[in-house]
């Protein structure tokens, strides 16, 4: 299992490549994690933050508004079980139900390639610097 800030950077690493300033889907997310407005909106509800769209473009705002959407969103008492990796990237990418709807299995295989791909050049970078 891997802990919950390196689901974060492998998600930052998939919607923007680190790139904290990135603007997609046609002008409707913003920022290192992607975020659309209703998605700051909700997380910033729960919370009871004043985050505005335009913070998503703050790495460290983003990850705060991260955590609180999947406080909301992702939660064992939500699914009725134990949540899951799975879960957190698919409710990240589909929205509160985003964890049970078909069209965000291919966007969760390509976080576990991603995953592994980082996995694979950490642990080449380790061997390269023992030997």
């Amino acid at each position: 299992m891997i802990s919950f800030i390196q689901i974060i950077l492998v998600l930052i690493h998939i919607e923007s490549g680190g790139n904290d300033f990135a603007v997609g889907d046609d002008g409707a997310a913003y920022g290192c994690l992607q975020m659309h407005a209703d998605y700051v909106h909700d997380a910033a509800e729960y919370v009871g933050a004043d985050w505005k769209h335009t913070d998503a473009f703050d790495r460290q705002t983003s990850i705060d508004i991260f955590l609180a959407y999947m406080s909301r969103y992702c939660t064992e008492e939500r699914l009725g079980r134990p949540i899951s990796m799975q879960d957190i990237v698919r409710i990240h990418n589909g929205g509160p139900n985003g964890w049970k709807k078909e069209s965000t299995e291919k966007y969760y295989e390509l976080f576990l390639s991603t995953l592994n791909q980082i996995q694979e050049h950490e642990a080449s970078r380790y061997r390269e610097s023992t030997n």
